[in-house]
C-alpha cells in the first residue's frame, strides 16, 4: 500500500497537489486530478486517517468491533442491532457516528485491531467477544485510546466494562431447577475461547455447590451460537447415560434447535427435560413457552455509549458519574419449559 509521499513521487508532482486532488479541491487541473485518482487506485493508496484526525482534532466516529464468525451467526444480528440502536441514540446527541468494525472469522482479531488503530479510524472503541486473555485490551490501553468492553476478561487495561449478569442467571436458574426436584443439571457454553463461557461455567458450578451438587464435565455442552448448535446439543443430551433432567442455555439463539432435536426424539421440553434459556424474537413462538431471561438491549447500548463518552475528555463533564464496571441485570420470565423432574 502506498502513502501520499510515494504517490507524489510516482507521479512526479508535489505532495500538496496530490492532497488537493484526492480531496476534490477545485484548484487542481482536471487532467491532473484524473491522473492522481487512477494512480491511487492502481497503487493501493491508503489515506493517513491519523494525520487527518490530528488536523481536525477528532474523527467523529466511534467503532464497535465484532467478529462475524461467532457473534452474528443465527440470532446474534438481532442482539447487536438492538444494542447498536441504543449506542447511536447517545452518539447522535453529539453528532457522532457509530461504525461496525467487522472482523472476519478467518482473520486474527488482534491483527485486525492493530490495523484499525494504525489508521486512526475512530475516537473511541467498543470491543465485544472478549476472550479469556485478550491482547486487544493491552493494545488500546498502551495507545491510550478510549474504549469500553462488552464483556469481561482476565486481561485488565483499567478500562470500563459492562457484562451480562451471568452469575445471577446461573444462581436463579439452578435454584429454580433444584426447587423442582432436578439433581442432574446440564449447561451450555460457547464453543470458542470467549470469556463468558468460563464465567458462566464457574458461576453454575458455584450455584450447584450451594445445593450440594456437582456439575459433571460431560454435562457442559459446547456449541456454535445458532439453531444448528442447539440441535447438536439436543442429540448429545439425549445420548447421555444417565441423562440430565434439566439444561440451562447461555445463548439466546440455540433454543429453537434444541427444541427441534428433543421433539424429534419424542421428548417434550418441560415434561421430559426442563429448559431455561435467554429470550429472543424466535423464542416467543416455541411450544411449550420457554422459561427465559430477558433484558433491554437498547438500554444496554445506551449504557455502553454513555460510559465510553464519560472517559473521553470532550464529553466527561456531560457523563460524570457513569459506573466504571457493571453487571447488566436480566429478568427471569415464567414459561412452561422448566417443569418438575421426572421420576427416575
Amino acid at each position: 500500500m502506498k502513502g501520499i509521499r510515494e504517490l507524489a513521487k510516482h507521479l512526479d508532482i508535489s505532495i500538496g497537489t496530490v492532497s488537493r486532488a484526492l480531496n476534490g479541491k477545485p484548484d487542481v487541473n482536471p487532467q491532473t486530478r484524473q491522473r492522481v485518482l487512477e494512480a491511487a487506485a492502481s497503487l493501493g493508496y491508503v489515506a493517513n486517517q491519523s494525520g487527518r484526525s490530528l488536523r481536525k482534532g477528532a474523527t467523529g466516529v466511534i467503532g464497535f468491533m465484532m467478529q462475524t464468525g461467532s457473534e452474528i451467526t443465527g440470532q446474534g444480528d438481532t442482539f447487536f442491532m438492538s444494542v447498536f440502536d441504543g449506542v447511536q441514540t447517545v452518539l447522535a446527541r453529539h453528532k457522532l457516528d457509530l461504525v461496525a468494525l467487522l472482523c472476519s472469522s478467518e482473520e486474527d482479531p488482534d491483527d485486525y485491531l492493530k490495523r484499525i488503530v494504525a489508521r486512526g479510524f475512530a475516537d473511541g472503541l467498543i470491543l465485544s467477544a472478549t476472550r479469556r486473555h485478550d491482547p486487544r485490551i493491552d493494545l488500546l490501553a498502551r495507545r491510550k485510546i478510549p474504549f469500553i468492553t462488552l464483556g469481561r476478561s482476565l486481561t485488565d487495561g483499567g478500562q470500563p466494562w459492562i457484562d451480562l449478569d451471568f452469575e445471577g442467571m446461573a444462581q436463579a436458574s439452578v435454584d429454580r431447577f433444584v426447587a423442582r426436584g432436578h439433581r442432574r443439571i446440564a449447561i451450555t457454553r460457547p464453543h470458542d475461547d470467549i470469556n463468558l463461557g468460563y464465567v458462566f461455567v464457574d458461576a453454575c458450578r458455584q450455584a450447584l455447590r450451594r445445593h450440594g451438587l456437582d456439575l459433571a464435565d460431560e454435562h457442559v455442552f459446547r456449541s456454535t451460537p445458532n439453531e444448528a448448535g442447539g440441535y447438536q446439543i439436543a442429540r448429545q443430551l439425549i445420548a447421555c447415560t444417565p441423562r440430565p433432567s434439566a439444561i440451562l442455555l447461555v445463548n439466546e439463539a440455540i433454543a429453537t434447535g434444541l427444541y427441534r432435536g428433543l421433539q424429534e426424539a419424542r421428548l417434550l421440553p418441560g415434561r421430559d427435560i426442563a429448559v431455561i434459556g435467554q429470550q429472543s424474537p424466535h423464542s416467543h413462538f416455541l411450544s411449550p413457552r420457554l422459561t427465559s431471561f430477558t433484558l433491554s438491549l437498547r438500554d444496554l447500548g445506551i449504557a455502553l455509549a454513555e460510559t465510553l463518552l464519560g472517559t473521553m475528555p470532550a464529553y466527561r463533564d456531560m457523563y460524570p458519574e457513569q459506573p466504571h464496571r457493571l453487571l447488566w441485570p436480566m429478568t427471569l420470565v415464567d414459561g412452561e419449559s422448566d417443569g418438575e423432574a421426572p421420576a427416575d
